[in-house]
């Protein structure tokens, strides 16, 4: 036999009651989830800055930024240090080499020009901090 006082207690999530009418527990518990924290709300607002459009242009730059810091050109925004991870380089210009095949045949004549260069320039960089 469980003794008295002790086990666990039943909460009713329902937001309706027999009748189909709204529980007032319900209401309180959804109003409270739905008001985002004051002070999260000022927070994101005074971090926001403007980001650049989503195009596969800032996307290939993006990923060519992140093999630059593997190179060590660029320090960790985190910690500011410059570390080179030719390993981490290299995948890098793995997915940029992968992207650039599967999107062949759908890329401005600008775009495709802006992938070649950006990948014979790294992997020319790669393959001389390697020898």
């Amino acid at each position: 036999m469980a003794e008295e006082g002790r086990g666990f207690k039943i909460k009713d999530k329902r937001l309706f009651d027999r009748d189909g009418r709204p529980r007032e527990e319900a209401k309180e518990d959804t109003a409270k989830k739905e008001e985002p924290k004051e002070e999260v709300r000022k927070e994101s607002q005074e971090r926001r800055i403007p980001l650049p459009p989503v195009t596969f242009s800032s996307l290939i730059l993006s990923l060519t930024s992140s093999v630059l810091m593997h190179f060590g050109d660029v320090p960790d925004p985190n910690t500011g240090e410059r570390k080179v991870d030719l390993e981490l380089a290299k995948h890098g210009i793995d997915t940029i080499a992968m992207l650039k095949e599967k999107t062949k045949g759908n890329l401005t004549e600008d775009e495709q020009q802006m992938i070649d260069n950006i990948l014979t320039e790294l992997r020319l960089r790669y393959v001389k901090a390697v020898s």
